[in-house]
């Protein structure tokens, strides 16, 4: 009777394919990339083609807000782009990844870009800044630090809050920070299913 549930313990453990399940984490691999690529490449439009005039007193008196007057908005604009031109081209290796779902050295190439973390060699650890992920975090959280003092303000260092006179550069800045999170999250996410598609290889 023992031997019996031990054989129908082995047979249900070599009766899921590997392959099938390594094709549908590359098949959502690719799709978390696309909407990486739509978050940040929308976040750097957006942020990039935020402009606002208003007139002061007459209409060749004006006071105007676009998103370079601060650089921590360009920083922004420049990380998400970097980012999303980063997706775009990382997008083949995905594909690599349907067509052949053993591939475990293309994976690891996307995980080395994707995250920062340390690789581990005999004897010593060398460090690599693995720039994607970290790039899109500083981009996107010094840009809510900006946002937030734009809505609040800042008594004590004389900081007004501007977004009740520019309310539409408000909305447009606060909109874009979306996406970038959205792609923060989602690297995140490629990141855990990289691990589990080379922990099943």
């Amino acid at each position: 009777m023992k031997a019996g549930a031990l054989e129908l313990g082995e047979g249900s453990k070599t009766s899921i394919p590997r392959g099938g399940v390594n094709r549908g984490i590359s098949i959502l691999d690719f799709i978390l990339r696309i909407v990486a690529i739509i978050g940040t490449l929308g976040s750097a439009i957006a942020m990039g083609t935020t402009d606002e005039r208003l007139p002061f007193f007459t209409q060749f008196v004006q006071f105007r807000a676009e998103y370079d007057d601060l650089p921590t908005f360009t920083f922004f604009v420049i990380a998400n782009s970097i980012v999303s031109g980063y997706l775009v081209l990382s997008l083949p290796l995905s594909i690599v990844h349907i067509v052949r779902s053993g591939g475990t050295a293309s994976r690891k190439v996307l995980i080395f870009f994707d995250t920062l973390s340390k690789v581990l060699l005999p004897k010593r650890v060398l460090p690599l800044v693995k720039a994607m992920l970290a790039l899109l975090t500083a981009g996107a959280s010094a840009a809510s630090a900006i946002v937030y003092l734009a809505h609040k303000g800042n008594a004590q260092a004389n900081w007004f809050a501007i977004c009740q006179q520019f309310n539409s550069f408000c909305e447009r800045i606060s909109g874009s920070l979306i996406g970038s999170f959205v792609g923060i999250v989602v690297f995140i996410l490629l990141v855990l299913l990289s691990a589990v598609a080379l922990s099943r290889c």
